[in-house]
């Protein structure tokens, strides 16, 4: 009897060690994960700690964002001007240094590069505390966007590296859900430091945005290292993103459909200031909808996209969608009335984020699942450049067409989303034309098993 409760505690034993690796692996079973957490949570193991570092930083980002522009102007004492042109070289120099910085990753192990962007980025930060002169703040932004470019490209191949690829997905869109949850509680915390309006209210958001970029490098620090691939490679080797043109063309078209994050930010302000009726706060509402929706419903959008010809389609159905939410962004001034207009305006911005979570479902998949698993760091840094594309031309772009043209404008925008939209899905199949099926390595093989 007690040899076979002996027996009964060692299968225990067994059991819960199994289930321990399983968990440092990310290896958690379908039943596990549905059972252990609520949907809206991601699983244990890697993509909880990968949540946990993207909810850190973003929680001080959304803060920064709510304040950076007075920041610039009022403490370091630069026109819009001059910071619209900082912004320019800043983000130039971050669609420079995304593959470079990726390839860094390949080769030194995305944790270890991961940990040091976001470090970088922290000083980065702090030094936007003491610099007033306009010399030293393009360089400084032109650091603070590199440092950014390399710690998306880190985590996305840490992701790559640690989650296996029918789980990505999902994960993936946990993370996306994160962000937007940090950085709406980030916001709020930047809407104290505007309403308090003083220069040490600004000073403690860029230490709080320090500070949290040095407490998501420690929670990285949690994971372990993925082994390194590209140490070895010839050098025309580990560029090689930079000759996979199929892959650059999805990316093109990528940036292209990313124009929908500053028509959020930036053009639907000046549009409901300047050509409706609705108040101008209605912009605020609309952004809160927007990262509410993404909250809670992206894991769920995301789980229709399951491979590359799923997301070509899916980016054709975007583009459909997001050409129904400029219409009605272009008819909104014709409607009279504060309340009317602010309808009109808020069921556009519901068509709009639901064309932009399948977009980012789609993307997502088509950034990892086409890039060689053996330089995923690369790739993903060649692959970041779309949003800072968008980031970088989407304001002279959008002002022009929008406040320059109007109600045209807005259907020659829509029209641009479809049609780049609907030339997704050959591009998926051109890119999966004559491309070797890569086997997806198992996490046992891609993850040192000194680290567990």
């Amino acid at each position: 009897m007690g040899r076979g409760a002996a027996g009964l505690r060692h299968g225990r034993l067994l059991r819960t060690q199994a289930r321990t690796y399983r968990w440092t692996t990310g290896r958690l079973t379908h039943h596990e994960t549905r059972s252990a957490v609520p949907r809206i949570i991601p699983p244990a193991g890697p993509p909880r700690v990968l949540a946990l570092a993207q909810l850190a930083n973003s929680l001080g980002d959304g803060a920064f964002y709510a304040c950076s522009a007075l920041f610039f102007i009022r403490v370091v004492g630069l026109s819009p001007t001059q910071i619209g042109i900082a912004l320019t070289v800043g983000w130039s120099a971050g669609i420079l240094a995304g593959v470079p910085a990726g390839q860094l990753a390949d080769r030194h192990g995305p944790r270890r590069m991961a940990t040091i962007f976001a470090v970088g980025t922290a000083g980065a930060l702090s030094v936007f505390l003491v610099v007033r002169s306009f010399p030293l703040f393009v360089l400084l932004t032109c650091g603070y966007a590199c440092c950014q470019a390399g710690l998306t490209a880190s985590r996305q191949a840490l992701l790559a590296g640690l989650v296996e690829p029918e789980r990505r997905m999902t994960v993936r869109a946990h993370l996306q859900a994160t962000l937007n949850a940090g950085l709406a509680v980030g916001a709020g915390l930047g809407a104290l430091a505007l309403l308090v309006d003083t220069v040490p209210a600004y000073l403690a958001v860029f230490v709080l945005d320090a500070v949290s970029f040095l407490a998501a490098a420690a929670v990285v620090r949690r994971l372990p290292e993925v082994a390194p691939t590209d140490a070895a490679r010839p050098a025309q080797r580990r560029l090689a993103v930079l000759r996979d043109r199929p892959y650059a063309l999805i990316m093109i078209l990528n940036a292209v459909m990313y124009l929908n994050m500053p028509l959020l930010s930036l053009a639907l302000p000046l549009w409901i200031a300047e050509r409706t009726d609705a108040p101008t706060s209605m912009s605020a509402v609309l952004l809160a909808v927007n990262m509410t929706c993404v909250v809670l419903l992206q894991v769920r959008v995301a789980r229709r996209v399951t491979d590359p010809r799923t997301a070509g389609r899916a980016s054709g159905h975007a583009g459909w969608v997001l050409l129904v939410a400029c219409a009605g962004y272009a008819v909104s001034p014709m409607v009279d009335g504060a309340w009317a207009a602010s309808a009109v305006l808020l069921a556009a911005a519901a068509v709009q984020v639901l064309g932009e979570m399948v977009q980012a479902s789609s993307s997502w998949e088509l950034g990892f699942a086409l890039a060689p698993p053996d330089r995923q760091g690369q790739y993903q840094g060649f692959f970041g450049m779309a949003p800072q594309i968008a980031r970088m031309l989407g304001p002279v772009l959008l002002t022009t067409l929008l406040m320059g043209l109007g109600t045209i404008g807005w259907l020659m925008l829509g029209g641009l989303f479809l049609a780049a939209g609907l030339a997704m899905g050959p591009a998926v199949r051109l890119a999966g034309h004559g491309r070797p099926r890569h086997r997806q390595r198992a996490i046992y093989k891609l993850v040192g098993e000194e680290s567990l």
